[in-house]
């Protein structure tokens, strides 16, 4: 696993049952930190923001699981094909007993991100984390204890030969701990390196590897008395190691490096990934059958004595930034790596076309079935005239990033961007008023970086963008380009999209969750709550009552009263979304890295009713902070009888209560100075925060 921050201060929880569905890439895109196989056939694997996968055909196919968390999950471990664990950010640790059909998330005692977790046996296991953590259970899970590590350096790996024996790997001087009593003593192991550890694997009691950064192998043949450096013919980081037996090893790391060794570790030789992409984790269930995940949802599967490995995931992983519809079942996608995307059946299958270009691609629209543009980088502006069979370039060779094409006929558009290598430069503008065949450039004004461009009628439009320290600015024309005023400057966000339902009513989305909206035409804009501090990339209308907005972290929110209030709609994942379209009322698209393509057919919907647009906190709310008293704990969602914990920095519970009421008061006028960390805990989700008393 790469190395993460060591204290996270806030944890922003989301329901994980989505009505948008992945279409591309399958089955999914968020990073997989790690995998782990009960049986032969029954595997997991977990990742970003919660995500867990499951496969009964020996991973052949895999289905995306249920989790209850949005946490990061860095680690699984089942002890049989039912009961498994998986740990994260926050100190999170989640379990099921029903072969992952539902997750109950336990009490691990610490706030301190977790990264390995290990079972000896059905009883006892064992996790291990940030700043030195290390917490065991020996009820299964049912309740956890903080052991004394001796450091407060991070640990990514932990591994027990049995339930009295095992290790620990990570960074600083103490970057093996060794125990021999179950936990409650652990002896610092010479190891001979300054690299960072990342895994642990031992093939018995005393023969055993650890790899790392700058492609680190060590060996101890002597339970950790002293470690051999082997050479392993790379300098990539291997983030995991798995042996199938005392010779045949396996480790896998970044830029899609797999490396194996048939003779107990003394050459290793290179596998074709067939990716580029970071590999996080390998495990084999016999000597032919192995599995690795990694980066943008990387699923490898081997079948072969000789590692034959084949890309089980599926679809292009390239950042898409734009998505457009010429009806409910032909859109078309662009990408950062000059790919465009089309589906001609709502999105069940995409072909990648042909767009002679490698240069990135920022925005696509189409003026009917057949004709449609696409810009991107160094002037690109590519058209087509037969529904995107064929390409050609309108303009290019220059330093000019274009980010938005909009057109107001089928001859009439602009485009607008700014310039890569001149930053003294202002934005650019381009009108064309013969669909395409010439372009002139016009002025927008004393604006650096043009973002989305949009015009209600032939005459009238708007721009939006941001300037040389990311405040925005949004400004309107009403001759066709030819002269520009300001509407909205120096806005402490950026403003990345525009949009108007009619003439007069329009909104604009960009950074902290920014909405403004109009209904005059652009003479005086309003600023509406959006219920998120997600930056907002894409907002677009169905009506005039009902609108979504995109952006980071997964957050996609929807208003139905012409944005009043807005709800977060669950997506399902973490990605960053960088456009939707919607070409019905509840037929939508959004697209962002990794080749994210999620669809919903309900209009993004969850299906119990909360479609009741009800703005939600996205974190935990602690007030007054800093405070010498009292402070007040609120979140707008308490489903059942959660429990509170306050803890020191050193891990320590200092209270603990449990609530039954979104707001809650605590006294802590005993406390020492200094930062805690409040913990708040249901059947369902981990919130978690902090404050500082005085």
């Amino acid at each position: 696993m790469k190395k993460i921050l060591c204290l996270l201060l806030f944890l922003f929880p989301v329901a994980v049952f989505s009505q948008w569905t992945w279409q591309n890439p399958l089955p999914q895109s968020s990073p997989l930190y790690s995998t782990c196989f009960p049986d032969v056939n029954t595997g997991y694997a977990v990742g970003r923001c919660g995500i867990i996968l499951k496969t009964i055909d020996s991973g052949i196919s895999w289905t995306v699981l249920k989790s209850e968390t949005t946490n990061d999950l860095y680690s699984v471990c089942f002890t049989d094909v039912n009961t498994g664990y998986a740990v994260g950010d926050s100190g999170i640790i989640i379990k099921t007993t029903d072969g992952g059909t539902s997750w109950v998330v336990l009490s691990s005692g610490t706030v301190d991100p977790l990264i390995s977790v290990f079972f000896p046996d059905s009883n006892t296991g064992f996790a291990v984390g940030e700043c030195g953590t290390i917490i065991k259970t020996f009820n299964a899970g049912t309740s956890w204890v903080t052991l004394l590590s001796g450091t407060y350096n991070d640990f990514a790996s932990v591994y027990f030969v049995n339930d009295t024996t095992g290790y620990v790997a990570g960074l600083g001087s103490t970057m093996i701990i060794k125990t021999d009593d179950g936990g409650s003593t652990w002896t610092s192991l010479s190891c001979g390196t300054s690299n960072y550890l990342e895994s642990l694997y031992f093939v018995n009691d005393t023969t055993g590897y650890v790899t790392g950064e700058n492609g680190t192998i060590l060996k101890t043949t002597d339970a950790g008395k002293s470690w051999l450096a082997l050479s392993s013919g790379t300098t990539e980081s291997l983030y995991s190691v798995f042996f199938t037996d005392a010779n045949t090893g396996y480790a896998v790391g970044s830029a899609g490096t797999i490396l194996k060794t048939v003779n107990g570790g003394t050459t290793w030789s290179t596998d074709s990934s067939g990716t580029t992409q970071d590999l996080f984790s390998v495990y084999f269930t016999n000597d032919k059958t192995g599995c690795v995940v990694g980066e943008s949802g990387t699923l490898l599967r081997s079948v072969s004595e000789n590692a034959f490995w084949t890309t089980i995931s599926s679809g292009t992983i390239s950042d898409l930034s734009s998505v457009f519809f010429t009806d409910a079942s032909t859109g078309y996608a662009v990408s950062g790596t000059g790919t465009i995307l089309k589906t001609v059946n709502g999105g069940t299958n995409w072909i990648a076309l042909s767009s002679g270009t490698a240069q990135s691609l920022s925005s696509v629209y189409f003026t009917d079935v057949n004709t449609g543009y696409v810009v991107g980088n160094y002037y690109t502006i590519l058209k087509t005239t037969d529904a995107g069979t064929t390409w050609v370039s309108l303009t290019g060779e220059k330093f000019g990033a274009l980010s938005s094409v909009c057109f107001t006929g089928p001859d009439t558009g602009y485009v607008v961007g700014y310039y890569l290598s001149d930053p003294s430069q202002y934005g650019i503008l381009l009108k064309t008023t013969n669909a395409g065949a010439n372009w002139t450039a016009l002025s927008c004004g004393h604006n650096k970086y043009p973002s989305s461009v949009y015009f209600t009628n032939a005459n009238t439009g708007y721009i939006s963008g941001s300037d040389t320290t990311y405040h925005g600015f949004l400004i309107k024309t009403t001759d066709g380009g030819t002269t520009w005023i300001s509407l909205l400057s120096g806005t402490a966000k950026y403003l990345s999209s525009v949009y108007f339902t009619n003439a007069d009513t329009g909104y604009v989305v960009g950074g902290s969750g920014t909405i403004f909206k109009t209904i005059d035409a652009g003479a005086s804009w309003t600023t509406l709550s959006s219920g998120t501090n997600n930056d907002l990339n894409s907002v677009y209308f169905t009506d005039a009552n009902t609108g979504y907005a995109a952006g980071i972290n997964g957050t996609i929110v929807k208003t139905k009263d012409a944005g009043t209030s807005w709800i977060d709609l669950p997506s399902g994942t973490c990605s960053l979304f960088s456009s939707l379209y919607f070409p019905n009322a509840d037929t939508g698209y959004v697209v962002g890295i990794s080749g994210t393509i999620l669809k919903t057919t309900n209009g993004g919907i969850t299906p119990s009713g909360t479609d009741d647009l009800r703005s939600k906190p996205d974190k935990l709310s602690i007030y007054p902070n800093p405070s010498s008293t009292l402070v007040t704990i609120e979140t707008s969602f308490i489903p059942t009888i959660s429990q509170l914990s306050v803890m020191n920095l050193n891990g320590q519970e200092v209270m603990n209560r449990q609530i039954t009421l979104p707001r809650t008061q605590i006294d802590i006028s005993n406390l020492p100075g200094g930062v805690y960390f409040v913990r708040l805990i249901n059947d369902k989700t981990v919130w978690v925060g902090k404050f500082i008393k005085q």
